[in-house]
């Protein structure tokens, strides 16, 4: 008797998932949406989709959801802050846009299913660290969305294994260390404007291969690699992230240089995918973009139900902490070696307890006055405490990203990411001496 609601509650969320990601592109083509609009067609669709969450999801949205509220209606009660509640579903609603773009992958091309692509897989040492370093170069263009392009690659040679979930892990967050395209360089940009990229880059892609080096020697030591297969950097295999990375690179650069990565990978990769299906015809088109909406949009409900309630929390916090630090305190008088290295590790932990590197990078930046070099120094430390703090945290969007789509919790990778998060740490405090006596 159940059998009947289940579909159509999926086929309503399916089709407001769509809606939302359609109502973003209409946003980013300049049409009059408001972004609010695009938030609540998002938490319907996990409002319907609720009962069908894993457990352990549920309970982490809910925790997640409840202490974002919590905290805005303490800084707006206890400390008389102004909290734009029309934007309180708001948070991370343009990476849930971008996370239903990129799922379009799937229609590119026309093999279904997941079976085994043709060939032997590329196993081995030299398997692994071909994914970090696939991952790696192309998440330094694509971001996020190279994590679900060769994890579901590998995905067609079996499940996901825990090797393979950490190359992945590990070769994107490491990319925040020197990529100009990554997230965290936007926002470093922005709360660091005289910032030194060419200093930037010159220690940050030195940590980016030592980071890679030691996560080969890491996965190495602790997992019989022999038969876990990596993501072969042939051309074939490199053909459509390349090409993907090339036509980003075209719009960024040449045809909507004012739009963000994130923005311009929301609506290509539907683009493209409605493209490569137009040959063979309109109805077979929509037939498959229909087929997306009722089985593959309600599928990703782990996914998107814990970035919107890891928004919400995100929300809370920086209204929280804004309101009861207020902006004319100082937390140094002086910004050196010493400071940045404890502020660093400030970050890192706090990332481990559960915060995204954004809100301790953002809160340092409101407590610091800075200028000339030591903007560099700042920014060196906040995409280090980033690129740390993402592949440990267990609620970074790339964890909340392999939990909700390859089912490992943030937890358990959390913990394997420790020894490798301290050494890298190690290198990063080294690389902030250096930097500090350099400027």
């Amino acid at each position: 008797m159940d059998a009947t609601p289940t579909p159509l509650r999926h086929a309503f969320a399916g089709g407001l998932i769509l809606a939302g990601l359609v109502l973003q592109v209409m946003r980013l083509a300049g049409l009059p949406v408001a972004l609010p609009v695009v938030s609540v067609a998002f938490w319907l669709a996990v409002g319907l989709l609720w009962p069908d969450l894993k457990r352990g999801n549920r309970r982490q949205a809910t925790i997640l959801a409840g202490l974002g509220v919590t905290l805005l209606l303490a800084a707006a009660l206890f400390h008389d802050a102004e909290i734009a509640w029309i934007h309180l579903l708001d948070g991370n609603s343009y990476v849930v846009a971008m996370l239903v773009g990129v799922s379009f992958i799937g229609l590119i091309g026309t093999r279904q299913g997941h079976a085994p692509p043709p060939g032997s897989a590329l196993t081995g040492r030299r398997g692994t660290g071909s994914t970090w370093l696939g991952v790696h170069l192309l998440g330094a263009i694509l971001n996020l969305s190279t994590v679900f392009m060769v994890g579901d690659r590998l995905r067609r040679h079996g499940e996901m294994s825990l090797p393979q979930l950490l190359a992945l892990n590990r070769g994107l967050s490491s990319a925040a260390l020197w990529s100009p395209f990554f997230a965290s360089m936007g926002v470093v940009m922005t709360l660091a404007p005289q910032m030194n990229y060419a200093t930037i880059l010159a220690f940050g892609l030195p940590l980016g291969l030592a980071a890679g080096t030691l996560s080969l020697l890491d996965l190495s030591r602790r997992f019989d690699l022999d038969t876990v297969a990596g993501y072969s950097l042939s051309p074939r295999s490199l053909l459509m992230p390349v090409a993907m990375a090339s036509l980003v690179m075209l719009f960024h650069y040449g045809l909507t240089p004012w739009l963000s990565i994130v923005s311009i990978i929301t609506f290509l990769l539907p683009g493209v995918a409605l493209a490569s299906n137009l040959p063979r015809g309109p109805r077979w088109t929509l037939q498959r973009v229909r087929g997306h909406a009722l089985e593959r949009l309600p599928a990703m409900r782990g996914e998107i139900s814990l970035f919107l309630c890891a928004g919400l929390l995100t929300q809370g916090l920086s209204a929280y902490i804004t309101a009861a630090t207020g902006s004319e305190w100082q937390l140094f008088e002086h910004f050196a070696a010493p400071q940045a290295v404890a502020s660093f590790l400030a970050i890192v932990v706090s990332a481990v307890v559960g915060l995204h590197p954004i809100i301790g990078v953002s809160v340092l930046a409101s407590m610091l006055e800075l200028s000339g070099d030591r903007q560099t120094l700042f920014a060196f430390i906040a995409l280090a405490a980033w690129a740390v703090g993402t592949s440990v945290g267990p609620l970074s969007g790339i964890n909340l990203s392999l939990q909700g789509r390859y089912g490992v919790s943030g937890t358990r990778m959390m913990r394997h990411n420790l020894g490798y998060a301290a050494a890298l740490s190690a290198l990063v405090v080294g690389g902030i001496l250096l930097l500090d006596a350099w400027l």
